[in-house]
């Protein structure tokens, strides 16, 4: 790759902030960062505030800040915590570069509406987070490791118990009991999250791979009498079980959950509805002031049957069950930097002699780039045809 020094390229970010979203896709750390590589940096006003970045942080580190239009008109790149709407695709001018989690597995629409506005898309989503070179990348590794460490915070707040152990001279009050239903990145967090307060930790994943992590954090695997050997997916994320599979996984899980206070639930499949792991018989078979996090829970359903985005339940039987989709953007200044660098990093990859471009012999531009691809040259037996 060419010096990156020599490059001359603007970037941009717009505020996105909403009343569930308070991250932004830069942060004045990064605008120092990105300068070292030769990146000029536009941001519109006010967009870090709600993540405790004033606008004079940003232009002391160097960064212009500026009105939304100001900001189209004089970056190249642009980057997003959530994906740009219509209206923002429409006011682009073509030949930009969109950089952010696209959707791309699920909205083939969406993405032919970037090809067709002439800009060129990077989902990092589709980052191939096995190489090395990609790790600085990941942006869904640093924001549910964010999540699962608040969704245990939150939890803890809405249990009407202590988490730890507490002996007192009225007596002693046992500890919590939580498990955590996906031991990937949010799932281990939660878990050391909830070991930190005290709590007895419980765990599962369909991974194999996924008991040594959890034992290793001092939780317990909760063993459901179940063999899925294959559940390892592609890139490290666990696959979509088969429909018997499911309802094998359902059955165990909603005989096992009655013995605890506190259930986190963190197992997503890219491209894919949530697998429901906690079904409404579950549910119902919990204790009186059980609470239920979900952090799995969509427009297209959770992990847990009747959870609802943004939305707290409480059952007939007591129950609290918190869909908490968003819960990075609650510890929004962490979740931000770590955000930022992923963002940042993935533009600087496409820097090629002071230009953005896109090299397709490139396994992370092959798989990232997903609109506004360049022509891939011709084979030597095609041209030979001719």
């Amino acid at each position: 790759m060419a010096d990156q020094s020599q490059a001359s390229v603007a970037y941009g970010v717009f505020n996105e902030t909403s009343e569930h979203e308070k991250r932004v896709a830069l942060t004045p750390e990064i605008v120092t960062r990105l300068k070292k590589s030769g990146v000029r940096c536009l941001i519109e006003k006010g967009a870090g505030d709600a993540a405790l970045f004033s606008d004079e942080d940003y232009e002391k580190a160097g960064a212009q800040v500026v009105d939304r239009q100001a900001v189209i008109d004089g970056a190249q790149a642009f980057g997003f915590v959530d994906r740009p709407d219509a209206a923002l695709i429409d006011a682009l001018p073509k030949g930009s570069w969109v950089i952010g989690m696209l959707g791309s597995f699920t909205d083939q629409a969406y993405v032919d509406s970037l090809q067709a506005h002439g800009l060129v898309a990077v989902a990092i989503e589709k980052l191939p987070r096995q190489l090395s070179s990609a790790q600085s990348m990941d942006e869904m590794t640093s924001q549910n490791s964010v999540m699962g460490y608040k969704a245990a915070l939150v939890a803890a707040n809405a249990y009407g118990s202590f988490f730890p152990m507490m002996t007192t001279a009225a007596g002693t009050i046992r500890p919590a009991k939580v498990l955590v239903l996906g031991a990937g990145i949010a799932g281990l967090q939660a878990i050391a999250t909830a070991r930190r307060l005290g709590a007895v930790v419980t765990a599962y994943d369909v991974r194999p791979a996924s008991k040594n992590e959890v034992l290793s954090l001092g939780a317990k695997f909760l063993d459901l009498g179940l063999d899925f050997s294959k559940g390892q997916g592609e890139g490290g994320y666990a696959r979509a079980l088969t429909p018997e599979e499911q309802a094998q996984q359902q059955a165990a899980v909603d005989a096992k959950a009655a013995g605890f206070d506190v259930i986190i639930t963190t197992a997503k499949v890219p491209g894919r509805k949530p697998p429901v792991l906690l079904t409404k018989a579950g549910v119902d078979g919990l204790k009186r002031g059980a609470v239920v996090v979900d952090c799995a829970a969509s427009d297209l359903g959770g992990n847990v049957e009747g959870s609802a985005p943004e939305q707290t339940i409480v059952t007939a039987n007591g129950v609290q069950i918190i869909g908490a989709p968003t819960l990075s953007s609650e510890v929004a200044t962490t979740a931000s930097n770590l955000l930022a660098r992923n963002v940042a990093d993935v533009l600087v990859h496409y820097i090629r002699d002071g230009k953005l471009a896109v090299d397709l012999s490139e396994e992370l531009d092959d798989k990232m780039v997903v609109a506004g691809r360049p022509a891939e040259p011709a084979s030597a037996d095609a041209a030979s045809k001719e």
